[in-house]
């Protein structure tokens, strides 16, 4: 085929999605395992609910408290802040990515393409291992949750009532995922709104026998505490908090409209960080002292000693405790279900390309990775080993795998976005056939990818010395940071695997079109609105809402 034809017929591809839709091949991997369709029954509600409340859960209404603990409310803040701000680069450039190739994998596709297939192979298996793992903590945490009420009831009990709960979610396919994160994520907003008001109404005096709060925890005990480690201690939880958010650019291969969905799911997750996280960490900082040491428990699933429970009965009141650990019930429900959709489209995104054991490829007619929701469910058995008596601390060390390796995950989003941006130049292409472009661009990407390595700088140091006077631990390092070798390894095996020692693909071998769907462009007649500072502050307000 001469240079003219080929082109030729990659612009007819950029054109037509489907003339290419049907490939058997993808030119970085070799051959692909075809299967079923996933359907594309996922709606923008769906989408924005799964933005906007879909990762809260126990990360946030019992992580936070430990957080609090380690490193006082100021450290709180700017910890999740700086995870938050991280995220939204990330998210902006997963959306640019999955608007214009909305396929199955997502991420870990891109990584696949745009950077390399043994780095693509490490964090497909470290993000579905992490989620795989996630399952039995969440439906333990679900139990423990009962506990609140049900102290004499065995934990097992409702771990199997919960995964049966799953199993039953499962039968409806994406669109049963769809509805339940729709109606559970309003719940969890409903909740996080109500507590800042009611966190406002304490501070203030209207509740309780403490009169006026104001910021006097900020002085005493203090706004930081344990200097540096405890700053750094903050992230492992805040990366745990807002693990997840992710999953909306893993939906855009079954969203029924992704050219408008995603981007409008993208942008909630502002609100989200700027809303549901800080300002509720904000308020929790204000009306409970970081020395308590009651939350020096609020960690894993103990929802006894969430934060948000201590600081509801601090003030006496009698009924909303309940309600509140009701809410962090459904919330931990949300993330199991959460859990059953990360792994199993990744598993099966990965066994297409021969990354994964081929039968988990395989798609049923309802639209569902059979085998791969099989294989989660299997895991969601382990949550029995809560109830043995070393249980816990094997989980300790099954949740090593999850916190660390969305750093992981969310740099190399970041580095995806910068390599397809390089490759798009190198191969002649104009930005206008993008069709959603992340506001600052190849800008944002380096920002997320260097925050994203700051963290894990950071991360590293606190697993080393998570107090001032500690001394390092090889247990206690590897219990924060074991994501971190298993990451090296996998990509170690993946290249003896395949033989390709290259560090990088090259940018013009990188394919652009496979999957594609770029925008048909008149230049002609694109007016280009000019940029000035009389129009900043719209220009600000559209690339956010």
């Amino acid at each position: 085929m001469s240079d003219t034809a080929e082109k030729h017929a990659k612009d007819e591809a950029a054109v037509n999605p489907q003339s290419y839709a049907s490939s058997a091949r993808d030119e970085e991997v070799g051959i692909v395992t075809k299967s079923g369709q996933l359907h594309t029954d996922l709606r923008s509600r769906h989408m924005q609910m799964i933005a906007i409340g879909g990762a809260i859960g126990a990360g946030l209404f019992i992580g936070s408290g430990s957080a609090l603990y380690k490193g006082g409310p100021a450290a709180l803040i700017i910890g999740y802040l700086i995870v938050g701000v991280m995220l939204l680069f990330t998210m902006q450039a997963l959306a640019e990515l999955a608007v214009m190739y909305p396929v199955n994998g997502a991420f870990y596709t891109y990584v696949v393409r745009f950077v390399d297939p043994s780095w693509g192979f490490a964090m497909g298996w470290d993000y579905a291992i992490a989620w795989l793992t996630v399952l039995p903590f969440e439906l333990i945490a679900a139990g423990i949750t009962i506990e609140f009420w049900r102290p004499d009831l065995n934990v097992a009990i409702w771990v199997t009532v919960f995964l049966v709960i799953l199993a039953l979610i499962q039968i409806f396919g994406v669109r049963g995922y769809g509805e339940v994160e729709f109606i559970l994520s309003m719940i969890k907003i409903a909740a996080c709104t109500g507590f800042i008001i009611l966190g406002i109404v304490i501070n203030c005096g209207g509740v309780g026998d403490r009169g006026y709060i104001g910021a006097k925890y900020w002085y005493d005990p203090g706004a930081f505490k344990n200097g540096f480690n405890g700053f750094a201690g903050v992230f492992v939880v805040a990366a745990f908090a807002f693990g997840g958010t992710e999953l909306v650019g893993l939906a855009a291969a079954e969203s029924a409209n992704p050219r408008r969905a995603i981007p409008m799911a993208s942008k909630q997750v502002f609100f989200r960080i700027a809303f549901f996280y800080i300002l509720n960490l904000f308020i929790l900082g204000l009306i409970l002292p970081s020395n308590d040491d009651r939350l020096k428990n609020s960690s894993g699933a103990n929802s006894s000693y969430s934060p948000f429970v201590l600081a509801i009965q601090d003030a006496g009141i009698a009924v909303l405790p309940s309600i509140f650990n009701a809410v962090i019930t459904i919330s931990v429900i949300s993330v199991a279900n959460s859990c059953t959709f990360g792994s199993t489209r990744t598993m099966q995104a990965m066994a297409e390309r021969g990354m994964a054991p081929k039968f988990l490829s395989y798609v049923d007619k309802a639209g569902r990775p059979l085998w791969c929701v099989v294989v989660q469910l299997a895991f969601g058995l382990l949550g029995y080993l809560g109830v043995a008596s070393n249980g816990l601390d094997v989980f300790t060390w099954l949740l090593s795998l999850s916190g660390l390796s969305y750093f992981f995950v969310w740099g190399s989003c970041c580095l995806a976005h910068i390599r397809f941006r390089l490759a798009w130049k190198s191969q002649g292409r104009i930005l206008k056939e993008i069709p959603y472009r992340a506001p600052l661009g190849i800008w944002g990407s380096a920002i997320g990818l260097g925050l994203n390595f700051l963290c894990l700088i950071a991360t590293f140091y606190n697993a080393l010395y998570p107090s001032p006077d500690s001394t390092p631990d090889a247990a206690a390092f590897f219990q924060q940071y074991l994501a971190a070798p298993m990451v090296i390894v996998l990509y170690v095996f993946w290249k003896f695997w395949s033989g390709k020692w290259q560090m990088w693909i090259n940018l013009n071998d990188i394919d652009l079109m496979a999957g594609a769907r770029p925008l048909e462009i008149d230049e002609d007649d694109e007016i280009v609105e000019k940029r000035t500072w009389a129009n900043l502050p719209m220009r600000i307000l559209r690339a956010v809402f």
